[in-house]
C-alpha cells in the first residue's frame, strides 16, 4: 500500500515538472508580443479571439503531442504516411520554418525592438542582430550548460513577472474596452495570431524530448506513458491559458488608445510601461532578451543536428550552426512585424499539411497511408489556392468553400481528396484479393 502511494506521489511530482518544462519550451519570448496585439484589435470580442487563438495555439500543439505518442513517440512514423521523401521535405520544411528562416530570426529581431532600442536608443538592427547571432553560435557550437542553467532559471521569473503586469492590470487597467473591434475578423485573426507562435509545428519536436523525459523517469508502459504525458500537457496548457488569457486582456485595456499600425513590440512595452514605469520595461526587456538567447540557441542546435543526421555527416554540424546564424542575421534586419507578415503565407501553406497529417495519424492503423496521401495532398493544393486568391489570383470559387470564412476553407479539399483516397484504397485492396 506504501509502496502504490509513493508511486502515485512520484508520479504526481514529475507530472508537474514535466508540465512546468513543456510550458518553458511552448514558452518564448516571442508568444508576449501576439496576445496583447490581439486584445487591441478584438477590442469587446477579445475573449473570442483568445479562445481563437489558445485553439490554434496551444489546442493543436497539445494534439500533436498525442500524435507521437499514438505512434511510439517517433516523428517518422507520422510523416512517412505520406511516403518516405515527401515525408522528410515535410519535416525538412517544418524545422527550417522553426529554425533560421522564421523563428530563430524573429528572436533577434525582438532583442533588438524589446531590448536594444528601450535601453540603448536606436542603434543600429545591423549591429544588435548581428551581436545576437554571434552569441547563439558561439553557445550552439560549445553546448555549454550555462544556458540550460539559465533556461531554467528564466522560465520561472518570466512567469512570474508576466502575473505580476497582469495583476496590476486587472487592478488598474489602463483604460477602458473600446466599443467597436478594430478587425474585421477576429476570428482568423485569433487562428492566424495561433499559427504565428509555431507551437505547432514546435510541438512535433518538443513533444520528441517529452516522450523520451517520460521514459527515462521509467515510465515505459504505453498506457502509463500516455496518462503522464496527458496530465503533464494539461498543467502546461492551464498555465499558458492563464498568461495568455491575462496578456489578450491587457491588450483590450488599451484599445480606446492605440491602433491597429502599432507594431506589437511597442505595445506591450508601452503597457508595461505604463502599468510598472520604465524599471519594468528594463526588467521585462532583460529577460526577453534571455529567454530569446536560449531559445534561439535550442532551435539552431535542434535544426543543425536534424540536417546533419539527415545527410549522414555530410553537413558538417558547426558550419551548418554558422550558415543559420548568418541566414537568421539576415533575415532579422527586416524588422519583427516584417518577418511576422513575410510568415503569414508560408505558414498558411504549411500549417493545413501537417495538421491533416498530425490528425489522421491519431487513428494510427484504421486510416490507410494512400487516404493520408491523399488528404496531405488535397490540404495543400487547398491552401495554395487561398493563398493565390489573396494575392489577387481569379479563384473565387473558394470562398465558397465550407468553413472558408474561419480560415479553414482547406479542409474540405482535404475531405474530398481523402474520399478519393479511400475509394482508391478499396479498389486496390478488391483487386489483390
Amino acid at each position: 500500500m506504501n509502496s502504490l502511494n509513493e508511486n502515485r506521489k512520484r508520479r504526481f511530482i514529475d507530472q508537474i515538472f514535466i508540465g512546468f518544462a513543456l510550458f518553458s519550451m511552448f514558452f518564448g519570448a516571442g508568444n508576449i508580443i501576439f496576445p496583447p496585439y490581439l486584445g487591441m484589435g478584438s477590442g469587446p470580442e477579445w475573449v473570442i479571439g483568445f479562445i481563437c487563438y489558445y485553439l490554434a495555439d496551444i489546442g493543436i500543439a497539445i494534439l500533436a503531442i498525442f500524435a507521437l505518442i499514438r505512434n511510439d513517440g517517433e516523428i517518422s512514423n507520422i510523416t512517412n504516411k505520406i511516403g518516405n521523401i515527401p515525408g522528410k521535405i515535410l519535416l525538412s520544411v517544418t524545422i527550417l520554418c522553426i529554425g533560421p528562416v522564421i523563428a530563430v530570426p524573429r528572436t533577434g529581431a525582438t532583442v533588438h525592438e524589446m531590448f536594444i532600442v528601450p535601453l540603448f536608443g536606436n542603434i543600429s538592427p545591423i549591429i544588435s542582430t548581428s551581436m545576437f547571432f554571434l552569441l547563439v553560435m558561439l553557445f550552439s557550437i560549445r553546448q555549454s550548460s550555462v544556458v540550460n542553467i539559465i533556461g531554467k532559471a528564466l522560465t520561472p521569473a518570466l512567469m512570474i513577472g508576466l502575473l505580476i503586469l497582469i495583476i496590476a492590470g486587472i487592478i488598474s487597467p489602463l483604460g477602458d474596452i473600446s466599443q467597436e473591434a478594430m478587425m474585421e475578423n477576429v476570428v482568423v485573426e485569433g487562428i492566424n495570431s495561433g499559427y504565428q507562435t509555431m507551437d505547432v509545428l514546435a510541438a512535433t519536436i518538443f513533444g520528441i524530448i517529452i516522450v523520451k523525459n517520460v521514459s527515462d523517469k521509467g515510465y515505459t508502459e504505453t498506457n502509463i506513458k500516455y496518462k503522464v504525458v496527458r496530465n503533464s500537457s494539461l498543467i502546461a496548457s492551464f498555465a499558458l491559458m492563464v498568461i495568455y488569457c491575462g496578456l489578450t486582456f491587457l491588450g483590450a485595456t488599451v484599445s480606446t488608445y492605440f491602433n491597429l499600425s502599432i507594431n506589437r513590440s511597442s505595445l506591450i512595452l508601452s503597457i508595461t510601461e505604463g502599468l510598472m514605469g520604465h524599471t519594468g520595461v528594463i526588467i521585462l526587456g532583460v529577460i526577453v532578451m534571455l529567454a530569446c538567447l536560449t531559445t534561439a540557441i535550442a532551435l539552431v542546435s535542434a535544426a543543425s543536428d536534424y540536417f546533419n543526421t539527415l545527410s549522414k555527416g555530410k553537413l558538417n554540424y558547426k558550419l551548418l550552426i554558422a550558415a543559420m546564424c548568418i541566414l537568421s542575421t539576415c533575415i532579422a534586419n527586416f524588422g519583427l512585424d516584417k518577418i511576422i507578415s513575410l510568415a503569414s503565407p508560408v505558414l498558411s501553406f504549411v500549417y493545413p499539411g501537417v495538421l491533416t497529417v498530425i490528425v489522421l495519424s491519431l487513428f494510427k492503423d484504421r486510416i490507410p497511408d494512400t487516404v493520408v496521401k491523399c488528404s496531405f495532398v488535397g490540404a495543400l493544393i487547398g491552401s495554395l489556392c487561398e493563398i493565390l486568391f489573396s494575392f489577387g489570383a481569379p479563384f473565387r470559387f473558394v470562398e465558397s468553400m465550407p468553413f472558408y470564412s474561419f480560415g479553414f476553407g482547406w479542409i474540405s479539399w482535404a475531405v474530398l481528396f481523402g474520399l478519393a483516397g479511400a475509394i482508391i484504397s478499396r479498389r486496390s485492396s478488391y483487386t489483390k484479393k
